[in-house]
């Protein structure tokens, strides 16, 4: 029996080793891949791309689900891909995939020591382990943070959203003292769209928000497109401030699709979110 079995199990261990190899030499081709389609400027050759790509990595994910890559690459293709395509027209559709985003970012901060014991369900014992994670743990913090959010947005009428809101705060305000240009400051455009969209009496500030907005410019050395659309909708158009509203985002606009070489993706994205305001200019004015 024994002599049976040995060969056997030499099989199944060789063939899982087989396996982590190749996830691990095909995550970081993927990881090329990415950054190729960064580079994209083209919004539906990406979005074919970016889906059909995820579900290929989600099978690797199976195959090694601990592989940090892995787990950072998913959660923050799937919260990309829902803030580029799908929040403004197909809201429950982006509200799916922003909690598998977060999903996959909980996983990867289980890779972490603040977070290796699980995910806490109180908020202070959250928040607690908030104050471990280290800045080279940022990309779980800020991935699940950012697709938190983003699902919070889509469900302001949810009473669950509004009450795990406090926890996101916490997680951005731990990226801002970890690194506040952590993706061209996307802690500070988090921070201008709540202090932005949040009335006055419930505790929003649009000075605070436009601080926000102004430094997030600032990181990304005035070419990170996103951060003038956000300024726009979420102060220009909430202070009723027609001239800075038009500036911003004709500034959107008129901007080279290269002004941020690489991330031309992400260019082409802010300027399609820049005419639909702009077409709504009218309403929100």
């Amino acid at each position: 029996m024994i002599r049976v079995l040995a060969p056997l199990l030499c099989m199944i261990l060789l063939t899982g080793c087989i396996q982590k190899i190749a996830v691990n030499v095909t995550s970081g081709l993927f990881a090329h891949g990415i950054d190729a389609l960064f580079a994209e400027p083209d919004l539906e050759i990406a979005e074919v791309a970016v889906m059909s790509n995820l579900k290929l990595l989600e099978g690797f994910h199976r195959a090694d689900p601990g592989h940090k890559d892995l787990l950072e690459i998913l959660a923050m293709g799937y919260a990309s891909y829902s803030l580029g395509f799908l929040e403004e027209t197909q809201p429950e559709r982006a509200s799916l995939f922003y909690l598998r985003a977060r999903d996959y970012g909980y996983k990867l901060l289980e890779t972490t020591g603040a977070f290796k014991d699980g995910i806490p369900e109180k908020e202070a014992d959250f928040k607690e382990r908030l104050k471990k994670i280290k800045k080279s743990e940022l990309p779980g913090l800020f991935w699940t943070a950012f697709a938190w959010s983003g699902w919070i947005n889509l469900n302001r009428d949810n009473p669950q959203a509004v009450f795990e809101l406090g926890i996101v705060k916490a997680m951005m305000n731990r990226v801002l003292e970890l690194d506040e240009s952590y993706f061209f400051g996307g802690a500070h455009l988090f921070w201008g769209s709540i202090d932005g969209s949040i009335p006055k009496m419930l505790g929003g500030d649009p000075e605070k928000a436009k601080n926000h907005f102004e430094k997030a410019i600032e990181l990304s050395d005035e070419k990170f497109m996103i951060a003038y659309v956000y300024y726009a909708q979420f102060y220009a158009a909430t202070t009723l401030n027609e001239e800075l509203f038009d500036e911003l985002l004709n500034k959107v606009l008129e901007a080279p699709h290269d002004i941020q070489p690489g991330y031309e993706l992400m260019t082409s994205v802010a300027k399609a979110r820049a005419q639909r305001l702009m077409d709504r200019r009218d309403d929100l004015l």
